[in-house]
């Protein structure tokens, strides 16, 4: 009998040190699963368009504004930080990014995930490698992130996140970068349903797309190309479409784009 109560006795203690573990730990596992996945931007893919051109709306796995132009040298934006919905897998992303529409073969970009469950995370990326993240960047509903990135070269650059609610704020530089050099065409500020690949950075899948609500309002877009400013009124607009249906609406007004979940 009193080896059958200590083992009842130690049963009820792991129980209860099992309850007691912090949400925070928890957590940090959910993210170490699916940081080993690895994740990655897929290009701008769509094959209804050879061009963009103002007022223009396509499909793609990239929701937002593009705007093509040459020598882009900084992009940066506001973004708020919505409430992700559907299972913790699923998810979506805000960025900015310079190149991976009309030139595929790097992109420079930072931003932030949404996660079904209520997580997020903070990265940043030059494609093709995978991206990585931002440590001890904590981000929370509604939390208003700014998003920069600048190229200082076809194989270097820099990319920026600060959250402005929080005051904290974080960087990472690119010098002589191998794996992709920019063209400097393209400015982006996107919606995306992003890929998750295997740790070798192969067979890499879309995740399944997070509802999200409110809607990401990017404010304060700002392009410079050339020296000079350019104006967000040339874009085209793209949306997210998931099994030929839009999965967001994009629209532009000022300096501001703003994406709702449809």
């Amino acid at each position: 009998m009193k080896f059958t109560t200590n083992i009842l006795s130690a049963l009820l203690c792991v129980e209860a040190a099992m309850a007691a573990v912090p949400a925070s730990r928890s957590q940090a596992r959910h993210l170490a699963r699916r940081q080993s996945r690895g994740r990655r931007t897929a290009p701008f893919r769509n094959a209804t368009i050879a061009g963009f051109t103002p007022d223009a709306t396509v499909q793609s796995n990239w929701g937002g504004a593009i705007l093509e132009s040459s020598g882009v040298t900084e992009v940066s934006a506001t973004a708020n930080a919505p409430k992700g919905s559907g299972s913790s897998t699923a998810a979506g992303s805000a960025w900015v990014g310079i190149d991976g529409a009309t030139c595929q073969a790097a992109i420079l970009q930072t931003g932030f995930d949404w996660y079904g469950d209520g997580t997020y995370d903070a990265w940043y990326e030059w494609y093709p490698d995978n991206a990585a993240d931002f440590t001890g960047f904590d981000i929370s509903e509604g939390d208003d992130i700014k998003m920069s990135v600048t190229a200082t070269g076809a194989n270097s650059g820099s990319a920026t996140l600060e959250n402005v609610t929080t005051g904290k704020k974080v960087s990472k530089t690119f010098t002589d970068e191998t794996s992709g050099s920019l063209c400097q065409t393209d400015a982006e500020f996107i919606i995306e349903d992003f890929e998750e690949c295997d740790s070798g950075g192969s067979n890499c899948q879309p995740v399944d797309f997070a509802a999200f609500s409110p809607a990401v309002a990017f404010t304060d877009c700002s392009v410079t190309a050339n020296g000079e400013s350019v104006a967000l009124s040339k874009r085209s607009i793209t949306e997210v479409e998931v099994n030929n249906k839009d999965l967001t609406k994009c629209s532009t007004s000022g300096t501001t784009l703003t994406c709702s979940y449809v």
